[in-house]
């Protein structure tokens, strides 16, 4: 299995220009949905299954804050503010775990955030998202997830969680919306228990491995 790419180190070369020889032939999922959607959970179950890299956007962010490097400074205090991370710096970081893995098969979580984020990936990575695996969850049961979990992140309070959702339906379902529009949208239900919602997702790749040519079993 891939190892996500936030375990290995993150700092940003932010005068690099990490777009120079981007290697064809990647298959890119993003999976989106609001703060507390199951986004991750979803990730490591599809990642082994399906042999894709997982890459967390969080992940690569709080791998960059750890550091201490003036950019990680910067991220934790988006963070504490409920407010986004600049999009060329999340991009970038991106493309950096995307070349230092082998896969070329990627399915990366919380991003793009914003219509920012999407047109930076874009023009940065000159890749698309074969599709958008949307984790669809009321706000109601979000708040009722982020509050009971407990991980100790400086983004789990009741005042931060709702500057979380307010960005989320602002900013990040505008871009779902984008995607939906050029049909590249697979909407699930995400308030059902995590095996259930993984079933479901099982269906989503089966498509995707039959379009690939690929036999649709596990790997």
């Amino acid at each position: 299995m891939e190892k996500d790419g936030a375990a290995q180190e993150a700092t940003v070369t932010p005068n690099k220009d990490v777009s120079e020889g981007n290697p064809k032939g990647y298959t890119v999922i993003y999976v989106s949905g609001g703060p507390g959607s199951g986004k991750s959970t979803q990730c490591a179950k599809i990642a082994p299954y399906f042999g894709f890299c997982h890459l967390s956007a969080g992940d690569l962010l709080e791998a960059e804050v750890e550091t201490g490097s003036e950019y990680g400074k910067m991220i934790e205090d988006c963070k504490k503010e409920g407010r986004l991370v600049p999009s060329d710096l999340v991009v970038k970081l991106l493309q950096q775990a995307m070349q230092r893995s082998q896969n070329k098969k990627f399915v990366i979580d919380g991003f793009p955030r914003n219509e920012e984020n999407r047109a930076a990936a874009e023009s940065i990575m000159k890749i698309e998202p074969d599709f958008v695996l949307f984790l669809d969850c009321s706000e109601e049961e979000m708040k009722r997830r982020l509050l009971n979990r407990n991980q100790g992140r400086v983004d789990d309070n009741i005042n931060t969680i709702q500057k979380r959702l307010k960005v989320y339906f602002e900013c990040t379902l505008p871009v779902i919306n984008y995607y939906s529009a050029k049909g590249k949208v697979r909407k699930i239900d995400a308030e059902r228990s995590p095996q259930e919602v993984f079933e479901a997702i099982k269906d989503v790749f089966f498509e995707l491995k039959e379009k690939h040519g690929e036999t649709a079993g596990h790997p």
